[in-house]
């Protein structure tokens, strides 16, 4: 067999992209929603120790000011294309301020529009000069045990993640640091500390949970809550 005969069967037979398989399912499923999910990072502010203070003198041998800014990273996902996000309260409770950070770089300052402690979610805005990529919201309590999800975000700041896993259990009602978490999902696709505020979506591309918590002596032990228990306080924004 001629080789340029021998190299078009073996593309066919054998396709270059691997992506293009056919169980590749997450891969189209990702490129779907992606743009929708947002990065935060979010600055504090704390009395250094004396500790901070002598690490800083012998990096670079600059002086701190009596306060040293603190950062932490979450999650959070577009739900209105007028710039409304959903995440996490405990990701931006404590902040001064918020960057809000799309998949594809750019970032936008968030303001808090809605905070609510007791069940942990918080509504931000941004005034964004491009088209938004709101994610469509499915249903948490239509979803079943044993489905397969996505969990996208950006654990201990690698941003743009993707974890995939099942529905373990549905319909879990927890207290956890004085906060009510209803209707929790649990999942066993990875969830870390900032994957809080991020979507977990199904294999249609909804959002049908954001991802909460883990228990941290635990393997693949993570919750998420319910999309449904949420959707009452998002209705206004429609």
């Amino acid at each position: 067999m001629k080789r340029k005969k021998w190299a078009s069967v073996v593309h066919k037979k054998y396709p270059a992209k691997s992506s293009l398989h056919p169980y590749n399912f997450f891969v189209p499923l990702v490129e779907q929603v992606k743009d929708g999910v947002v990065s935060i990072v979010t600055e504090g502010s704390s009395m250094p120790s004396d500790l901070k203070q002598f690490i800083n003198q012998l990096l670079d041998g600059q002086q701190l000011t009596e306060t040293m800014k603190e950062r932490s990273f979450g999650t959070g996902f577009i739900f209105h294309p007028d710039g409304y996000i959903l995440t996490s309260e405990h990701v931006i409770n404590k902040s001064k301020s918020v960057l809000a950070k799309l998949w594809n770089g750019r970032v936008f300052r968030a303001r808090p529009v809605i905070t609510d402690f007791n069940r942990d979610f918080a509504v931000l805005k941004i005034d964004a000069d491009c088209p938004l990529h709101p994610l469509p919201l499915g249903s948490s309590r239509r979803t079943q045990v044993g489905e397969w999800v996505v969990g996208i975000g950006a654990p201990l700041g690698l941003e743009n993640s993707v974890t995939a896993g099942i529905i373990s259990a549905k319909n879990r009602r927890l207290n956890v640091a004085k906060r009510v978490y209803e209707e929790v999902l649990q999942t066993d696709a990875a969830i870390n500390p900032g994957n809080s505020g991020g979507p977990l979506i199904n294999l249609h591309g909804e959002v049908i949970g954001m991802n909460a918590f883990i228990i941290q002596s635990s393997q693949c032990l993570g919750f998420a809550i319910g999309i449904d228990s949420l959707k009452g306080h998002l209705r206004d924004f429609y």
